[in-house]
């Protein structure tokens, strides 16, 4: 009998196929005591594995490439953090084995996120699998990951790591459903950057017997359990139109009538830029240089460095449009040389700009790199900071940027309330301004962006996180200036045309997001748009949002 249930769509298509389980996480190994004379070789055993584990994970990434990449070398960073590996050390001097060590110092640093303000517990599941994997090799069993099947299948899992989203084969996985995860997690990042239908955040997922047929539709969030062949037609028919409608639209952004919606791609790094291409991207709307920092804990890369990767990115979109973030660096994505140890809630700490405000050597730096990495290309660059909260750190960006001697427009990105509420008084300093709507939802709703538990309210359909958007949209137009999104909610076509609605300029998103926004915009009009955004700030939550705007998209 046919079921239905719910859960976070977060990366577009339809997937057919019986359900496959994820392997099974590492058993918690037993507390045993060990010899004295035993530690030290068990310290090295231990080493030996965290080594192992690191180099496989860069491995993983260096196959994959791309945005994966990036995650999984920031990963193989967790599992070499020399604080965790002084604890194992530790705990196997006073008697545990390796895996124990490793097992316990990975609990301890668990609850100390916890203890936080739970704000890295968005990184549990790549904490979680950093440790399993280790544990795994020092008992010598297998390693948790994907199941072997010669058949494609749809995998279920408590919670998908990079490591394994990463390598996903879309010729045998069709599509996964997770338990946890929200609509900004790295795997849901990950899924849509490799096409894969996704659902996260459905209640009960592992209860799905292996075997059972289910359609996981990745734009509704909606699983239906074995579906009936009409519900299998009407979806494989409404599959195939989307994908004759991608293959119709082409060329720039633009609504029906011919409002011009830039639809650009966000990248973190030259391995990003092909895909953006292919795409038909217009330029980038977030390039994300973070990553090229995430190489080295200890320092920052040098001047020489970042104008090769700069410049990379840079040559690819000639004549177009290429708006880089500054280092954002603090909270989930910590830096030895510029991030403080010891704040007790690091997202409400020294993060984005005010990191670099307290280095102004790294911010100077970065700024020189993309001015020289800039000269001779026609290209149209903008820069802009992360974490802006107000009109005095908006000029201490701009005016960085001028005594930087940098040939570009400066603007702020839109992440926390208050810049937002006061958007044309940040706007009286830079030129533009861009929505990152996945901040802008934790910090309006107090609901960090990882846990699965809150994702109700990361719902860039939230009326609240509209109506800030509308702000922002509203003073830039009134100070004749541009207002962007380069938040994940620009990948839902949907609410793109919504965004659109609202006055926003453009959409940035992952490459793979851009043809599905692409056809859905050039379905409606401006008009419709802005009746469409009406309707969804008008309902009082965000299910009712997406329904309301959809009526009025689809003429009901």
């Amino acid at each position: 009998m046919e079921t239905t249930l719910r859960g976070v769509g977060v990366s577009h298509g339809v997937a057919i196929g019986e359900v496959r389980h994820m392997g099974t996480a590492v058993l918690e190994p037993p507390a045993k005591q060990i010899p004295a004379e035993e530690a030290e070789r068990e310290q090295g055993r231990a080493r030996q594995a965290v080594e192992a584990v690191a180099a496989d994970l860069i491995a993983r990434g260096n196959l994959a490439g791309g945005e994966a990449q990036h995650v999984l070398e920031a990963q193989a960073m967790m599992a070499q953090d020399p604080e965790l590996m002084a604890d194992v050390e530790r705990r196997i001097a006073v008697g545990s084995t390796a895996e124990r060590g490793v097992y316990d110092a990975f609990a301890s640093y668990r609850a100390l996120l916890a203890g936080a303000g739970e704000y890295l517990a968005g990184r549990v599941a790549d904490l979680d699998d950093v440790r399993n994997r280790i544990v795994a090799r020092l008992l010598g069993v297998p390693m948790p990951g994907v199941p072997d099947s010669d058949e494609p299948y749809v995998l279920i899992a408590r919670d998908l790591a990079p490591a394994d989203t990463a390598l996903l084969d879309p010729a045998l996985v069709l599509g996964f459903v997770t338990e946890e995860g929200g609509p900004t997690s790295h795997s849901a990042i990950l899924a849509r950057a490799l096409g894969v239908p996704a659902v996260v955040a459905l209640p009960g997922a592992g209860e799905l017997a292996e075997g059972t047929l289910i359609a996981v539709d990745g734009s509704t969030g909606e699983i239906f359990v074995e579906p009936s062949d009409a519900k299998r037609a009407e979806l494989e028919s409404a599959a195939a139109a989307r994908k004759a409608a991608l293959t119709a639209a082409t060329g720039p952004g633009a609504t029906s009538d011919g409002h011009k919606v830039p639809l650009l791609a966000n990248v973190g790094g030259p391995s990003d830029v092909p895909a953006a291409v292919e795409a038909g991207a217009e330029g980038v709307g977030l390039f994300r240089t973070e990553f090229l920092f995430l190489d080295d804990s200890q320092q920052a890369p040098s001047e020489e460095k970042q104008i090769a990767a700069y410049r990379a990115v840079l040559e690819a979109f000639p004549e177009g449009r290429v708006v880089v973030r500054v280092l954002d660096a603090g909270a989930d994505k910590p830096l030895d040389f510029l991030t403080p140890a010891d704040e007790p809630n690091p997202a409400l700490g020294v993060r984005g700009l005010r990191s670099l405000l307290d280095h102004p050597d790294v911010l100077r730096t970065q700024l020189t790199a993309l001015s020289k990495a800039a000269e001779g290309l026609p290209v149209y660059l903008e820069v802009m900071a992360p974490m802006v909260a107000d009109r005095a750190d908006a000029k201490a960006f701009a005016d960085a940027c001028r005594e930087a001697g940098l040939n570009a427009k400066f603007g702020a990105m839109v992440e926390i309330p208050s810049a937002a509420l006061r958007a044309r008084s940040v706007l009286q300093e830079v030129e533009f301004l861009s929505l990152g709507t996945n901040d802008l939802a934790q910090y309006t709703f107090a609901a960090d962006r990882q846990v699965g538990a809150v994702s109700r309210l990361q719902d860039p359909w939230q009326p609240a996180l509209l109506d800030l958007v509308a702000l922002s949209a509203d003073a830039a137009k009134a100070e004749g200036k541009s207002c962007g999104v380069c938040g994940e909610a620009a990948s839902d076509p949907l609410l793109a045309c919504v965004l659109t609605g609202l006055g926003v300029t453009s959409l940035s998103m992952g490459a793979a997001s851009i043809p599905y926004v692409r056809a859905t915009l050039a379905k409606y009009t401006l008009a419709q748009c802005e009746r469409a955004a009406s309707a969804a700030r008008a309902a009082d939550s965000a299910e009712e949002a997406r329904r309301a705007a959809q009526a009025v998209l689809s003429g009901e």
